[in-house]
């Protein structure tokens, strides 16, 4: 279930993890359980700000839903996770490094990155295939339990 990490992300998470103890491999269920992520996801700002135990560690441009598709605010856990979905909903359309979090609502990668940082979507939150990337392996790693995706106004 677990697929190996980038070095880069290794170098940011545990620079973020001052005094914790992190352990990433194969089958070890995650990051150790004190260690926490929290997405939190600015409407009005169209960004994303990852907080890895209370530390700034990412900053990224997001998409949201436009005026006729709402993005649900509030404080979720991660549902589901795919590293690819189509959605049944939106003629298939491709959802790379898909993080659900309430119903068919997920962060996931968009290729429409000439439209991050302004509102776009059906109400999921859109990032640049990069960042997406990123942030599926980190909630891999770090376990759904172990992470929070909060959506404010």
């Amino acid at each position: 279930m677990y697929t190996a990490i980038s070095t880069k992300l290794i170098n940011i998470a545990a620079a973020a993890l001052t005094g914790a103890v992190v352990l990433f491999g194969l089958g070890n269920g995650g990051a150790h359980a004190g260690n926490q992520i929290v997405a939190r996801v600015s409407l009005s700002q169209q960004t994303m700000e990852v907080l890895v135990d209370g530390r700034p560690t990412f900053a990224w441009k997001v998409s949201t839903g436009d005026k006729a598709h709402v993005t649900p605010t509030g404080s979720f856990k991660p549902t589901r996770m795919h590293q690819m979905w189509y959605s049944r909903k939106y003629d298939n359309a491709p959802m790379p490094h898909s993080v659900f979090f309430k119903g068919g609502y997920a962060v996931h990668a968009t290729n429409f990155v000439k439209r991050l940082g302004q509102p776009a979507s059906h109400g999921c939150v859109r990032l640049h295939p990069d960042n997406a990337a990123d942030f599926y392996q980190l909630v891999e790693v770090f376990g759904p339990a172990n992470t929070r995706i909060v959506i404010v106004k």
